[in-house]
Formats: C-alpha cells, structure tokens, sequence
C-alpha cells in the first residue's frame, strides 16, 4: 500500500502543476476564426443587427448565445454599418474604446470581426489595439483592418474584459459578429482530475 501511495504523488504534483498554470492567467490569440473555434467549446454568437444607423446609450445590456455581456463607450456607442441588414457596432468618439465586460456563464474566450468606420458609419481602412484582461493584460495590434477581420482572445481563467480602440486616427472602432465561449471540456476534466487526486490524498493521509 506504501508504493501505491507514493505513486499517487507524482500524478497529484502534475495535476496540481497544470491547475497553478490555469491560476496564473495566460491568454492565447487567433487571427483565424476556424482555430478560435477549434480551441473552444459552446460558442455563442451576437451580430448587431438589432441595430439601426443611431446613437445609443453609452452601455448596452447584450446577449450572445447562453451568455450575457456588456458593451460600453464613454462618449456613448452608435450603430453603423448597415448594407444589406449587416448592423455593426460602433461608436461617437474615435478617441474612446469600445469595452466589452460583465460577461456571464464563465466566459473565457472573445472574438469577432474587428475594424474601422468613419463618420458616416461605413466602413473605412484603419488600424486597431485591442486589449484582453483577465488578471493579466495583453494588448495586440491589428493593422489594415476590413469588415472580415478576425481577432479572438482564449484565457485559460475567466476573461474580465476586452477593448477595442484605434490607434489615434480620426477613424472610429466597430465590431461585428462577436462570438462568446468557455473553454475545452477537456480543460476543466484536467482540473477536475487533479482536484479528485488532491482528494484521494487526504484520505489516503487520514
């Protein structure tokens, strides 16, 4: 029974090895929506096409899927776009990020098409820094933007929030398609197997 229970510590120190790695929050980036989804599980998706070509609120309650977010832009957001029923999200200062926050549902991935639009709320070449936050920062450029740009955020814990901001040209930040999701089932089976061995041990111990 002694060498059994030696050789249930080698497997609890691993599980407990990729628990603390989940702890200290890594965030991985995708510039291909394909692989984005590929990497996560259950996505949930809002399109902004609710929206008309207006001024709104500078927070909007959204809903992707199973999951609940906010958007929010101090100077107010505004839609835009419009062509063919395509609503985007945007807003009425181009010097104010748009931030997405309050996720619901153990949210831990973000993506979706990010870009540029002027004025009139059409689409115009620009480029972007988003940010990911989930007890660590990562901020990422997106230069050159189109309508069918793709960016997506997977964080191994919870994500906080993520901004969208151009980089200071007279040019506003808008989003389209956004799509909300938790991580791979075998994410959590790996924590779930070391908890279960960390309680193997107790028992062991007692």
């Amino acid at each position: 029974m002694q060498n059994k229970s030696f050789s249930l510590k080698p497997l609890c120190l691993a599980a407990l090895l990729c628990a603390g790695g989940a702890a200290q929050a890594e965030i991985t980036v995708y510039t291909s929506q394909a692989a984005f989804l590929a990497a996560v599980s259950n996505p949930g998706y809002d399109s902004y096409d609710d929206l008309s070509v207006m001024p709104y609120a500078p927070t909007l309650d959204r809903s992707a899927g199973t999951y609940g977010y906010q958007a929010f832009s101090d100077a107010g957001l505004w839609g835009a776009g419009g062509a063919g029923g395509d609503y985007w999200l945007s807003n009425e200062n181009g010097m104010q990020p748009i931030v997405f926050s309050n996720f619901t549902g153990g949210v831990s991935a973000f993506g979706g098409n990010f870009f540029t639009s002027n004025i009139a709320g059409q689409y115009a070449t620009g480029n972007l820094v988003l940010t990911a936050s989930d007890g660590t920062t990562l901020n990422y450029a997106l230069n050159g933007t189109t309508p069918t740009s793709f960016l997506g955020f997977v964080s191994d814990t919870g994500l906080s929030s993520v901004s969208v901001a151009t980089d200071g040209a007279i040019i506003w930040p808008t989003a389209n398609n956004v799509v909300l999701a938790v991580p791979e089932p075998g994410t959590y089976a790996m924590m779930l197997a070391g908890i279960g061995l960390l309680g193997v041990m107790a028992r062991r111990r007692r």
